[in-house]
C-alpha cells in the first residue's frame, strides 16, 4: 500500500446508514413492545471501526434532515467519524432505512425484518458529492449491499470507485451479498465490472463457488481472481464456524498477490457471541487498518480477527474497541498459558 501522509483522510466510504430496532435481551419481534435503537450499516461500521483503531474516516451517505437523521448524524460522530460528506435530504417523503433484529438462542436462529424501501439514499444524485472529495482520501471503500439498494447507489458508487481511483486511491470493496437485495446473476455482473478497479477484495468462499463459479481450495480461488483481475493486490476470506447463536469461532485467509503468501492463524475459538451484527464490518475494518498503518498483510489478518471476534462480543452494529484494546486481545491470543482474567 503506497503511503500518502498528506492526505486528510486515510479512508472514506459510500454507503446506507440505518436505524436498527431490536427487543431487548433475547425478546421476539412478534412480542415486544420495547425496542432498542441503534445505528448501523457496512460502510459505518467499517469507517467506525478504522477511526477507533486511529486513522481518520469519513463516510458519504444521505439521511433524512429530522430527527432520526439526527440521531444517526450524532453516533457518526461519537464514532469519531467524519460528517463532512452526510446529505442531507428535506423533501417531505425522507426517510431512514430501518431493519429489526431479533437475537437468536439454540435451536431459534436470529431473525431480521426490513423496512429500508425508498430511503433516502436510494434517490442520491451524482451532483450533490463535492468535486474536491476524490483527492482527499488515500483509500476508498464501499460494499455489494450499495450497489444493490438502486439504480441511483450502483451508478453512483461505480462512478466513485472510479473517480478515487484516478486521483490515486486504493480501492477496497467487499461483495457482501445480500439475496434479500438482489439476484446472483445481476450481482456477478454489476461487480464484474468493478473488479478491474479493486486493490483489496473481501470475498466469502461461498461467494466464490456459488457467485463466480470457482473451483478448487480457496487457496487456489484467491490466486485465480488475482489472475483474472492484475488489479487485485490483497483478498480476505472470514472462515466462521457457527456452533450456536451464541458461541462461534473465528479466523480468516489473507492472501497477498505481491509475496505470494497466504497469511492465516489458529481461529479464536468459542467466543460468547452478544450480538454478530457488525462483527464482518470489523473484520474489514481490521484488516483495512492493518494495511493503512502498516503496510503488512500478517498485521492485517491479525487486527481483522481481533476486531471480528471483539465485536461480536459488543451489543449494537458498531464496534466499541480502540488500538490498545485490540492489540492486548491480539497478544493475548497469541500467547501460550494462563493469563489474567481481568483488564487492571
Amino acid at each position: 500500500m503506497e503511503h500518502q501522509p498528506s492526505k486528510k483522510f486515510d479512508l472514506i466510504t459510500f454507503g446506507e446508514t440505518m436505524l436498527r430496532l431490536s427487543p431487548p435481551s433475547n425478546g421476539r419481534i412478534f412480542r415486544s413492545d420495547v425496542f432498542e435503537k441503534h445505528a448501523g450499516g457496512a460502510e459505518l461500521n467499517v469507517a467506525s471501526g478504522v477511526s477507533l483503531l486511529g486513522l481518520r474516516s469519513g463516510i458519504i451517505t444521505r439521511l433524512p434532515k429530522n430527527e432520526l437523521g439526527t440521531f444517526v448524524k450524532n453516533r457518526i460522530r461519537f464514532s469519531s467519524v467524519s460528517d463532512d460528506f452526510i446529505i442531507y435530504d428535506d423533501n417531505p417523503d425522507a426517510r431512514l432505512g430501518i431493519y429489526y433484529y431479533e437475537n437468536g438462542a439454540y435451536p431459534r436462529k436470529p431473525t431480521v425484518v426490513y423496512d429500508r424501501r425508498h430511503s433516502s439514499i436510494t434517490k442520491i444524485k451524482p451532483e450533490e458529492i463535492p468535486a474536491d472529495i476524490y483527492g482527499k482520501t488515500r483509500m476508498f471503500y464501499t460494499s455489494g449491499i450499495t450497489l444493490a439498494l438502486s439504480e441511483a447507489t450502483r451508478t453512483l458508487a461505480i462512478d466513485l470507485i472510479k473517480n478515487f481511483k484516478a486521483a490515486g486511491a486504493q480501492i477496497a470493496f467487499d461483495v457482501n451479498y445480500r439475496a434479500n437485495l438482489w439476484d446472483e446473476e445481476t450481482a456477478r455482473t454489476t461487480i464484474k465490472q468493478i473488479l478491474p478497479f479493486v486493490d483489496v477484495l473481501f470475498i466469502s468462499e461461498e461467494s466464490c463457488r456459488r457467485m463466480f463459479q470457482k473451483t478448487g481450495s480457496l487457496q487456489d480461488m484467491h490466486r485465480e481472481f488475482c489472475a483474472d483481475y492484475p488489479n487485485i493486490q490483497i483478498i480476505a476470506s472470514s472462515e466462521r464456524e457457527v456452533i450456536s447463536p451464541k458461541v462461534h469461532s473465528f479466523t480468516s485467509l489473507v492472501y497477498s498477490k505481491t509475496e505470494d503468501t497466504f497469511y492465516t492463524e489458529e481461529p479464536y475459538k468459542d467466543i460468547d457471541v452478544v450480538d454478530r451484527i457488525g462483527s464482518g464490518d470489523a473484520y474489514c475494518s481490521g484488516v483495512l487498518f492493518g494495511l493503512l498503518k502498516y503496510n503488512d498483510p500478517k498485521k492485517a489478518m491479525e487486527f481483522g480477527n481481533a476486531t471480528c471476534a471483539t465485536k461480536n462480543t459488543i451489543a449494537g452494529d458498531l464496534p466499541l474497541s480502540d488500538f490498545n484494546e485490540i492489540s492486548s486481545i491480539i497478544k493475548g491470543h497469541q500467547t501460550k498459558g494462563k493469563q489474567s482474567e481481568m483488564n487492571r
